[in-house]
Order: C-alpha cells, then structure tokens, then sequence
C-alpha cells in the first residue's frame, strides 16, 4: 500500500514526500481509513510507529475537505477560524513533537495550528489563539488555564485526540480531561491513542468514545524487534563508573540515560561531565526553556548523553537514537517498555542496556515476566559484581504520583556490609577510594 492510495490531497502527499515517508505504516494505514471515514477510533500501538502521521494526516484532510465546502459561506469570507481538532498529549514534549509534525504535514495547506503547554508565559499563547487555529496541540492545564481566560472556545471542535492516554492517566490527569470534554460539543469525533489499554483506560474510552473501531498493530506490553535488550549486572556504586567506561570504550556518541529521580539526573549529568562526557539532564524541575535547550543540543550533537527522568520516556522523537540506557530500573515494568521505546523506532535498529545492581533483581524480573522473555547479560572486565554485597531490605513503595519526592533521598550511599571482615572491609573501603578518586557516582 502507498500513501497515494490512502485517498489524500496532492499538497499533504508532497509535504510527506519531503519527509521521506516512503510507504505508510501499519498504524498509518489501518488508522487513516478509519479516520477519513469519520468513526471513533481506539488504537493500540508502540511508540515509534508512526501515530502522529496516523491522525495528522487525516485530520489534515477532512480540515481542509471542510474548506472546501465553506470557502462561498458568509463566514468564510470574514476570516473566522473556528477551532476543528483539539489534541491532547500528557508531557510538553510530546505536545511539542505532534506540533511539529503537524506544522510539517501542512505546509503547503491554508491550515493554522498551535501548540500550547505550561512552563512557559501565558500571554504569547492567548495572542496567537485570538488570530484563529485550526488544530490546537495542548496539555490538559495549560489548556483549561486558557478556556478559564476565554481565550480559546471549545465549542466549535469537531475531532478529539487523546494521545499517550495510558500515560495521561498515569500523570492524574483524568479530572482535568473530563473537565475539558465538558466543555466539547456532543457531536464529534473522539480518537484515543494509547500503547496499552488498561482497565482504567478501557472504563474511559467507554465513556468518551461511541461505537468506536479497534485497531491493534503490536502485543501488549512488548519492546520493538528492533531493539536489541541487554542487562549488565553491577554493584550500585559503580554504576557511573561503567557507564562512562561503557560510553568512551564503545564511541557512543548519542545516549539517553534514565535516572527515577530528578536528584540523580541532575548528579549523573554533572559527573559524567566531569568524566569527560559532555552531559545534561532532563526532568520536571528544569524550565521549559533548559528543557528544550537540553533536547535540542542532543539531537543536534552538542552533547553526548542526555540523562531523564520518567518525563522523557514518552513524546522524546529523535531520529536515530542508537542507545538508551536504563540507570536505575523503573519501579513500574510497563515504563520500561516506554523507555527503551525511544530507540529502535521507524524501522532503525537500537540497543538498551539494562545496569541492574542486587536490590533491582526483583524489578529485572517484573521486566522480564512482562515482555515474556529473559534478557540477555553482558559482562565486562574489572566490574564484576561484589559476591559481599547483600541486597538491601525493601521499602515499602510510595503512591505512583508522589514517587519522585518520596524517593529522592534514596540510594544516595554506597551499601556496606559490616559482617564481611575485616579482609573484605579493607578491599571494599579500597575500592571506595578508586571509586571516589574517579569521580563515581554513588546513588
């Protein structure tokens, strides 16, 4: 199947073309029809397989089909631009990367779009909103902070997206998504995306969705066959030690690291700078402007590693991303799916190597029970892992949403064990001081 043969306008096949789109996904050409066609739809599918272009697209098209049919009506020829499709996405990013997409899609269309998300002034969005959007690209707050200024008016949409919607409601943001399909006529059209759909996301597309059509283009919880998985076991306190040799042994030059906390992102960009390895991290507490700063120097070279926490593990598209690494293993199995999702993506090959330490054994295998498969171990010379070192006693775990605070003093200290002896308390306290001479990174 071709794009030609999806029924779209010759000036959205040449902006694709400039794309390098070649061939539609499966996504993209199960979606599309589905769209065109006006239907709800409720579709399943990895990140990294096209979903953007599988609504922007068709979206596109009715829209400008739609002013088509109005260019004689009245209020055409005053220039009124009532808002057509409304997207929602769950993280500034991902807001940001639809944005772009859409903007490429429609470039040689009379179509305006504008994304909008917090972080940043008000006042520049609501300026833009008063000349009149076709698409709006939002995230749920900043969203209803502008209909509370009535800046923007709802009542004209006639295509709702919730993108990422299994991460929407990880994030809490259900009240405020029933607060702005309030405020959406009755009559519309509702298309939820989502890599899995929980029971939780089930009971919401029940309620938002009519008669909708179902598409699923990969398994439940499974990782592309693009990405090759690997685990490296490691004593925690030689983690930052690995994974600088680990960079500069192997040449990587683009990797994005994932830490639980924003404390450790922040620690871990700071000491592979110091190794050596231009570094910066990436999280909540960063302005949206270091954020993006942050994103643009490593898609364009200017740094080596990017270290995330949780925020980054959906919405970040950078092209050819070759490695990811997981630091700390997430506390959820499903993130760590979403995580390594950031590679392998759009048919590209990718590697995730796993640096798994004694206490994260049992999340390895949450992991691995997840995608119904064991992940292949890496060893290297001079890390083998310390046979004294014991597992430390398990934390109870707090509330998803509170995770990032309530964890943030965690694992700050290299583990001990006072039983060894003093033969092994001598080695061990030497190694500290290798460690500590090289700047390791003791989270």
């Amino acid at each position: 199947m071709s794009f030609d043969s999806l029924g779209l306008d010759a000036k959205l096949l040449q902006a694709i073309q400039e794309q390098n789109y070649t061939e539609p996904t499966p996504i993209q050409q199960q979606a599309i029809p589905v769209i065109l066609s006006g239907k709800d739809l409720m579709a399943s599918a990895q990140t990294g397989t096209g979903k953007t272009a599988g609504f922007g697209l068709p979206i596109l098209q009715k829209l400008l089909d739609q002013q088509t049919n109005t260019t004689n009506k009245p209020e055409a020829k005053k220039g009124r631009r009532p808002l057509y499709a409304l997207i929602l996405a769950p993280t500034r990013e991902l807001a940001a990367q639809i944005g772009d997409n859409i903007r490429d899609y429609s470039r040689y269309l009379p179509i305006r779009s504008l994304v909008v998300f917090g972080g940043v002034s008000i006042n520049p969005q609501m300026m833009k909103l008063r000349g009149g959007v076709d698409i709006l690209i939002a995230t749920p707050g900043r969203l209803l902070d502008l209909v509370q200024q009535n800046a923007v008016d709802l009542a004209t949409v006639k295509v709702l997206v919730l993108d990422e919607a299994d991460r929407m409601l990880d994030m809490g943001f259900i009240h405020d998504i029933r607060r702005v399909i309030a405020k959406l006529p009755k009559k519309r059209q509702n298309l939820m995306f989502s890599a899995t759909f929980s029971d939780d996301i089930k009971v919401l597309a029940k309620s938002i969705l009519h008669d909708p059509q179902s598409i699923a283009v990969a398994k439940t919880n499974s990782a592309s066959e693009q990405i090759t998985q690997y685990v490296h076991r490691v004593d925690k306190r030689r983690k930052r030690e690995l994974l600088s040799y680990l960079i500069g042994k192997n040449q990587w030059q683009q990797v994005l690291i994932f830490t639980r906390t924003k404390y450790g992102a922040n620690h871990l960009a700071e000491q592979l700078t110091k190794d050596g390895i231009k570094a910066a991290a990436i999280h909540g507490n960063k302005s949206q402007g270091a954020r993006t700063k942050a994103l643009a120097d490593f898609k364009h070279d200017q740094i080596r590693a990017l270290v995330a926490t949780d925020i980054a593990a959906r919405g970040l598209d950078i092209e050819l991303l070759p490695y990811v690494v997981n630091y700390e293993l997430p506390q959820v199995a499903e993130d760590y799916v979403h995580r390594i999702g950031r590679t392998g993506r759009a048919q590209n090959k990718g590697q995730a190597i796993s640096l798994v330490c004694i206490d994260e054994l049992p999340q390895l295998k949450a992991i691995e029970k997840l995608i119904k498969m064991p992940i292949p171990e890496l060893t290297t010379q001079g890390f083998a892992v310390d046979p004294t070192i014991k597992a430390e006693p398990a934390k109870k775990t707090a509330p998803r949403r509170a995770q990032g605070k309530s964890q943030s003093t965690n694992n700050r200290s290299a583990p001990t064990n006072k039983s060894s002896g003093n033969a092994n308390s001598g080695k061990l306290a030497k190694r500290q001081a290798t460690s500590k001479h090289k700047s390791s990174y003791t989270q």
